[in-house]
């Protein structure tokens, strides 16, 4: 399967998705990051919406690329780490610019996973990767499945593995043939992705 292979040289973004069991998750994947990183990372993790999120407190000090909240309208830089803020959607546009929307929960969540994967996956197409985490609803199959229809690699977290295992599962209803693994394998596949190539990848500044 193409998730076992190397992916470095074909993926431009990843865009990952999680809810319950997700911090936990993503402290076992993001220190595995390369500082010669080049490939943008877009995180939904589900929140309360009345709290300012403390996501970039947290990682910053733990991987060796850049960690951000997403900021409306700034251009995607290479091997930087955003993260959604609270209470606003987190959407690409065709120039590779970030665009943050208040328009309505999906899937009773703003941020949403769904609206990430799906705007990710009209950006990136077939040079995205997917990745649903542990969670406790189904906020990113449709997304997920938008990156199988584009032409994406979609990974999910084993859901025997996650805390909150219905987001995994979900995930897997709409698109069973996204490649299941471990953290563990998953944290070795984004580490390989250093160097990799970013031939559509916008502009730095």
């Amino acid at each position: 399967m193409i998730c076992e292979e190397s992916l470095a040289g074909r993926i431009e973004a990843v865009a990952i998705g999680a809810s319950t069991g997700g911090i936990d998750a993503l402290s076992l994947l993001l220190p595995a990051l390369s500082p010669l990183l080049q490939a943008p990372i877009f995180i939904v993790l589900h929140l309360p919406r009345e709290r300012p999120s403390l996501l970039v407190e947290i990682f910053q000090h733990r991987c060796a690329v850049p960690v951000k909240e997403a900021e409306d309208k700034e251009p995607v830089r290479p091997g930087t780490v955003y993260f959604a803020p609270p209470d606003y959607h987190l959407l690409l546009e065709k120039n590779r610019q970030i665009a943050l929307s208040a328009d309505e929960p999906v899937q009773f969540s703003r941020p949403s996973i769904d609206v990430l994967f799906e705007a990710a996956a009209d950006v990136y197409r077939e040079h995205l990767l997917g990745i649903i985490l542990s969670g406790a609803n189904s906020d990113g199959a449709a997304g997920l499945h938008a990156v199988h229809r584009a032409g994406g690699v979609t990974i999910v977290q084993q859901p025997d593995s996650a805390p909150a295992p219905l987001m995994a599962r979900s995930a897997l209803q709409r698109s069973p043939g996204a490649c299941v693994l471990p953290l563990p394998r998953i944290a070795e596949l984004l580490g390989s992705l250093a160097g990799a190539a970013s031939s559509l990848q916008g502009p730095a500044s």
